[in-house]
């Protein structure tokens, strides 16, 4: 009987300790945006990783906690994904997921209303919750309210903050409102002048007069070399898309430094050259010029980041077969690892020695970023392949 009783009491406890802890819905994602919109709440959605530490602790000590179940059960619509499997991986990218554990509030129409990040306490994460749950932020989409016209500073600030990399172009729209409705004569701050900055890619966008007109407020912050080269990059990139060759897929290299040179000087011109040759020729998957274009450009590769470099070196690795550019990608990678080792760097500078014929540092680099991978708990696929073909 004791045993009985001890049995049901246990049970009872497991059952009730269930219902204090936050109740995560086992839903698909649309089927949540719906229950959100159906029942005027927002979505909570953990995005996690198994392997994420600080997600595994928020999981024992805080979701659980009777307070946090309360407020979040009777608030919010609740969800948990894994960002590394099934929907999660699309949710991660929709909404531009990229550290452990990330706290997505989402309203019925699926637009982000917060995002957070990090371990916090209960109070903390509870406290985060009730300022989130405000009335403004469930009383109809984001781009309703934008396409209304409301322009309250905060609620543009709102938009550039949460779309910057989910959905740039509506973030970009709330950015030129949010300058438009600024007057005149109100200075700049520094988070204004990244906003300006961030949004800002041409100077046929109505920002490009704010960025004119409040230079003197901008360089407070920036030095003025920083501006112009700034400046620069705005009026060539007209340039740019006047000079591509989408049918060819190919760049008018004699119209480019025709038109640019004028604009900005030899210098500078032929710098932005390179760089959109780079990137279109990658883009395009036009190697051989890519190849002409990464040797002219990092010639003097000293004057270059290594992460720079490295990217690169890892084109180079996968695509290029001239044993020259090969070595030359090799030097590349190499500067990329004497800043710091990392599984990335290790790898294709491996991958390189082994192209280049030196089996012997191929096997050593493509060992070191296995372990580094391991380490880190990062995927050492492409390390063990290499190794195995090394063998």
């Amino acid at each position: 009987m004791k045993k009985i009783i001890s049995g049901l009491f246990l049970f009872t406890s497991i059952i009730t300790f269930a219902q204090e802890a936050i109740q995560f819905q086992d839903l698909p994602f649309k089927d949540l945006i719906a229950k959100a919109k159906k029942d005027n709440k927002l979505i909570f959605l953990d995005a996690y990783t198994s392997w994420c530490g600080p997600c595994k602790m928020m999981e024992k000590n805080i979701f659980t906690q009777k307070s946090v179940g309360d407020y979040y059960n009777s608030s919010f619509v609740n969800a948990r994904f894994d960002m590394e499997k099934g929907e999660g991986r699309e949710i991660a990218m929709k909404y531009g997921v990229r550290s452990y554990p990330t706290y997505l509030f989402l309203n019925g129409d699926g637009e982000l209303v917060s995002q957070n990040s990090g371990y916090m306490e209960g109070d903390m994460f509870v406290s985060m919750a009730k300022e989130i749950n405000s009335p403004n932020n469930k009383k109809g989409s984001l781009k309703e309210r934008f396409a209304k016209g409301e322009k309250d500073p905060e609620f543009l600030i709102n938009i550039m903050k949460l779309n910057s990399s989910s959905d740039f172009d509506f973030a970009r729209k709330a950015s030129e409102r949010y300058f438009e409705t600024k007057k005149k004569t109100d200075e700049l701050s520094k988070d204004d002048i990244g906003f300006l900055l961030f949004f800002l890619k041409s100077t046929e966008e109505p920002n490009y007069k704010v960025f004119v007109s409040k230079k003197a407020d901008i360089i407070k912050f920036l030095p003025e070399d920083t501006y112009k080269q700034f400046d620069n990059q705005l009026i060539l990139s007209k340039v740019v898309e006047q000079s591509i060759d989408d049918k060819n897929k190919r760049i008018n290299e004699e119209y480019f430094m025709k038109t640019a040179e004028p604009l900005v000087g030899k210098y500078d011109a032929e710098v932005k050259l390179n760089q959109t040759k780079l990137s279109y020729y990658e883009q395009n998957a036009n190697f051989p010029e890519y190849e002409k274009a990464a040797l002219e450009y990092y010639k003097n590769s000293d004057s270059f980041e290594p992460n720079e470099l490295l990217k690169a070196a890892w084109v180079f690795s996968e695509q290029i077969k001239t044993p020259s550019s090969l070595k030359k990608g090799l030097e590349w990678a190499e500067k990329s690892v004497m800043r710091g080792e990392t599984s990335e760097n290790t790898y294709i500078l491996a991958r390189l020695y082994f192209l280049t014929g030196n089996n012997e540092m191929a096997k050593t680099y493509a060992e070191m970023s296995k372990t580094i991978a391991s380490q880190s708990q990062k995927d050492s696929t492409l390390a063990e392949a290499l190794l195995k073909q090394i063998k």
